[in-house]
């Protein structure tokens, strides 16, 4: 379904994912996100779902498929949202906010997003350090 709408790509698949990110159940949310993720020329219409998403849900998995939408869309306006997020007591969703921070920084790279990617570099949970690792030495240069 989601390479189905994501190759579609119009209104009316972002329409269908908005509806899944309403959705009750968990499975429907991280449906709706995954689909928003892929919807890079409705960008100006996902970022305020997947930011109030990122401010207002519970569950780890669907932040963590949130910021993961982030990355995809690599729109520094989403970078307020994934900075809150890096500091998460769930792993997976600090995980997800190091893959998305190395590309919703901008140019030149937003100081305070490089400064949390940093910090996710010496997060406790391997994957974690080392996915922000890897963001470092690409958008620093070190």
């Amino acid at each position: 379904m989601i390479s189905l709408l994501r190759q579609r790509g119009d209104l009316e698949s972002f329409i269908e994912a908005r509806r899944l990110c309403a959705a009750d159940t968990v499975a429907e949310r991280l449906l709706g996100v995954d689909i928003m993720g892929m919807l890079r020329p409705f960008v100006d219409r996902t970022l305020p779902v997947l930011r109030y998403l990122a401010a207002s849900e519970d569950d780890a998995m669907v932040l963590y498929s949130v910021l993961i939408a982030f990355g995809h869309l690599a729109d520094p306006r989403s970078l307020p949202s994934v900075i809150d997020l890096a500091g998460h007591v769930d792993a997976r969703v600090r995980y997800g906010a190091a893959y998305a921070l190395q590309h919703v920084l901008g140019e030149p790279p937003d100081r305070a997003g490089l400064e949390t990617l940093r910090k996710l570099a010496a997060d406790t949970d391997a994957d974690v350090a080392g996915w922000a690792s890897l963001g470092v030495a690409l958008r620093s240069g070190h």
